[in-house]
């Protein structure tokens, strides 16, 4: 029982790094994933919280050069690298203060399959509206995004505190609404989440620590590798099809698995 249990753990972990870089609501996996595998324990949200690092840990793996360049470039002559680290910053501030006045509220009364189910088909319907418009690319290197941009970005990740959204989905779509172009709203998302889920996780985990114990701690850190493995795979694939395809498939994806969740749940 005791494998079978690390198990679950290992495959979800493999779902939430495969899903939460993707357009497709890492959200809804989990919690499709989640039904199936009989994965409804009590410490099951500090569990998704800690695997989430791990996909983010992905992130800043693969950009580490990159991180470390923004963070000399905050302290040296290096206008560029300033100013995309302000970037960062203020599309990170909606976020901060839309989530501290809303976080309870999201989680008591939007965080349910109905809601989750719903907002992947719309948010699949809305990839569709979007792809079919032409929109002006203005800037073509996520280095380059201007402050409004970056602000409209920020914006549109605030939608994605609606369980089933997708947080990349929206900062992309949201890069795109901007002048963004694809391959630099996908990198900016990357960047963006950064701070976005390591504050998040930081926030969920101080206001669960007491359900963290030594009991869970060998699924949650099977959870945690197996996120961390499958986001490397994910960030360096999604970057190199978004140069080269739209979004279309991601949007047919997600009102089948809305509806799939529906029927299911």
């Amino acid at each position: 029982m005791e494998n079978y249990e690390i198990l679950k753990a290992f495959v979800l972990g493999i779902v939430e790094g495969l899903t939460e870089f993707l357009p497709i609501s890492s959200t809804g996996h989990l919690i499709l994933f989640g039904h199936m595998l009989d994965f409804n324990s009590d410490d099951g949200r500090v569990f998704e919280v800690v695997i989430q690092l791990g996909a983010i840990l992905a992130v800043c793996w693969l950009y580490r050069v990159k991180i470390i360049e923004l963070i000399k470039g905050l302290f040296s002559s290096d206008g560029e690298a300033r100013h995309f680290a302000k970037s960062v910053i203020l599309a990170f501030i909606p976020a901060v203060i839309i989530g501290i006045l809303a976080v309870d509220f999201i989680k008591q009364v939007l965080f349910s399959p109905i809601v989750v189910s719903i907002a992947l088909i719309i948010g699949g319907l809305i990839i569709f509206w979007v792809e079919s418009r032409k929109f002006e690319t203005k800037t073509i290197e996520a280095t380059k995004i201007t402050y409004k941009q970056a602000i409209l970005v920020g914006f549109a990740q605030c939608v994605a505190m609606i369980p089933g959204t997708s947080r990349s989905g929206a900062t992309i779509v949201g890069g795109m609404f901007a002048g963004l172009s694809r391959k630099a709203a996908t990198e900016f998302s990357f960047f963006l989440a950064m701070p976005t889920m390591l504050g998040a996780a930081t926030f969920d985990l101080y206001r669960n620590a007491d359900i963290l114990t030594q009991d869970n701690l060998l699924n949650i850190s099977v959870g945690f590798v197996a996120a961390f493995i499958s986001a490397l795979f994910v960030v360096r694939a999604l970057v190199r099809f978004v140069e080269k395809h739209t979004l279309r498939v991601f949007g047919w994806y997600r009102i089948i698995l809305g509806i799939l969740l529906l029927i299911v749940l």
